[in-house]
């Protein structure tokens, strides 16, 4: 009598697997675990080969640092924190300060900013919340044909187009009414040549725009049709929807926008060259001709013979470099407090 009469019972009534069927079963599971196996190696591979692609991008940024710092150093040796606050520049004497290059850049960028900001806003909000449909698509592509045009035809376009109207019809109309005011005044006095820091930061205005307005009319285009919806059902104006509801979704977008052009804005050479006169003085005039940390290192980097020439023009762009970096620092700090606001309320 067997031991176990249940087991034997259910082994009597079980069903017999024939060898076939037996070897497709193994075979099948087999094949599922060898499936199973290479799921987990092309999920390692392609974890390891994106983290791969991310670490570069770290690399090449700390490569990019550690190379400013190390052409800057003699530079700064030589000149100390003086070199930032020195107005001389003398490649013959070997004397370099950067004050002059530092100030036509963050002149030029913030006349840039004052310009386009408005107007970029203006045009992602009539190509998102007015433009009639049909318009809709021609309007964004002339936009974002724009934003492809390289600079340097830009900086023709300001130098032989632009520079000869503005001189002859805008400056002296900004110096006969602009020019005489109290405070202001000095901004729009000197000699009307049509090339200056004022032109070169209208030239940086007209580059940012479309980018500008093309991250804007992005990041307007996503705010869910329900809530502007139901706010124009409440009776609220085209204004309104735009300042309650679109703004406060989509001000991260907005501040990136504005970031990116204005980073192009610092960081532009060929038009800025091109029109801003490339002098190495400092006036309270915009109509006179100035320098930016750009143009400098275009102008000179190829004929600088000297190593601590060199180191100069280092220390040039390592500052440019420090511009940048606090301008976004600021801007996700600002973000930030908006942030903690809005967790507040």
């Amino acid at each position: 009598m067997s031991a176990n009469p249940p087991a034997a019972m259910a082994d009597a009534m079980a069903p017999k697997l024939s060898p076939e069927l037996t070897s497709e079963i193994v075979k099948r599971h087999a094949a599922m675990h060898s499936t199973m196996r290479m799921q987990r190696i092309q999920d390692f591979v392609f974890h390891k080969v994106t983290m791969g692609f991310a670490l570069s991008v770290l690399l090449v940024l700390v490569g990019i640092i550690v190379s400013l710092i190390m052409g800057a150093t003699p530079a700064f040796r030589e000149f100390g924190p003086g070199f930032i606050t020195s107005v001389e520049w003398d490649p013959v004497n070997n004397e370099y300060g950067a004050l002059i290059a530092i100030t036509g850049t963050l002149v030029t960028s913030f006349i840039a900013l004052l310009i386009a900001f408005p107007v970029s806003f203006g045009i992602a909000l009539f190509l998102t919340e007015i433009c009639p449909v049909w318009l809709r698509r021609p309007m964004g592509t002339a936009v974002e044909l724009l934003a492809g045009v390289p600079s340097i035809i830009y900086g023709m376009w300001g130098l032989f187009v632009f520079a000869p109207i503005f001189a002859d019809y805008v400056q002296p109309v900004l110096k006969a009414t602009l020019g005489h005011l109290p405070v202001i005044g000095k901004l729009f006095s000197g000699p009307m040549m049509g090339i200056g820091v004022l032109t070169a930061g209208l030239i940086l205005a007209v580059m940012i725009i479309p980018f500008i307005s093309s991250v804007m009319r992005d990041v307007f285009e996503i705010v869910p049709p329900v809530l502007k919806e139901s706010a124009y059902g409440l009776g609220c104006t085209k204004w309104e929807v735009v300042r309650k509801i679109v703004l406060p979704y989509t001000k991260t977008g907005v501040v990136g926008g504005v970031m990116l052009g204005l980073g192009r804005a610092l960081g532009e050479t060929m038009a800025v060259t091109f029109v801003i006169g490339n002098a190495n003085t400092l006036s309270w005039s915009l109509f006179s001709a100035g320098n930016s940390i750009s143009s400098t290192l275009a102008n000179e980097f190829a004929e600088a013979a000297h190593p601590l020439h060199q180191s100069a023009l280092f220390a040039l762009a390592l500052i440019l470099f420090a511009i940048t970096f606090i301008v976004l620092s600021a801007a996700k700090l600002m973000l930030a407090g908006m942030s903690r606001k809005e967790g507040v309320k």
